[in-house]
């Protein structure tokens, strides 16, 4: 469970980082099309989404009873489906700022890294009691590492969407 969970980390964020280097710095803060984020805002999405989740794990837990894998097919299911819009809630949606890619790309850096020591860390069959998904009960630690991994995803293909209409 554990390696498996850090091998799909480590290829999640590798290619993240991957696409978000081969724009080049001038593209990060381009609107590619009306509606649309810039790539700087929806990688910050997914900063503002999965930095903070490690505090989690740290905190208030409990033995979970149940398969602490539960809700992995329900996550898959909002994240993994490209073809439904979602509204971000606020408290992630992205500043309309200039983003620097260094530092967007510091900052994956460090959430892969963070998630990948939490998966070592940790027991990931507790409950995480400090936090929910709307429309969802409190998830296990694996099931919040696997939320930043469809979550990161979802966005990655976000970002290669806005990468091949900037490069028309």
């Amino acid at each position: 469970m554990k390696s498996a969970i850090q091998n799909t980390i480590l290829e999640t964020y590798t290619k993240l980082n991957d696409l978000l280097s081969s724009f080049e710095k001038e593209e990060i803060n381009i609107v590619p099309f009306e509606g649309s984020w810039t790539a700087g805002q929806t990688v910050q999405h997914i900063i503002l989404a999965c930095s903070g989740l490690t505090i989690l794990f740290a905190g208030n837990t409990e033995k979970t009873t149940r398969k602490p894998d539960e809700n992995v097919k329900a996550l898959d299911g909002i994240f993994l489906d490209f073809n439904t819009k979602y509204q971000s809630p606020e408290n992630i949606k992205p500043a309309e700022i200039d983003y620097e890619k260094g530092s967007l790309l510091a900052s994956i850096k460090k959430i892969q890294n963070d998630l990948f020591e939490a998966a070592e860390t940790y027991d990931l069959t507790l409950t995480c009691l400090d936090a929910k998904v709307p429309g969802f009960e409190h998830f296990t630690i694996y099931e919040w590492l696997h939320f930043a991994i469809v979550h990161t995803q979802r966005h990655t293909h976000q970002l290669k969407s806005i990468y091949e209409h900037i490069k028309k």
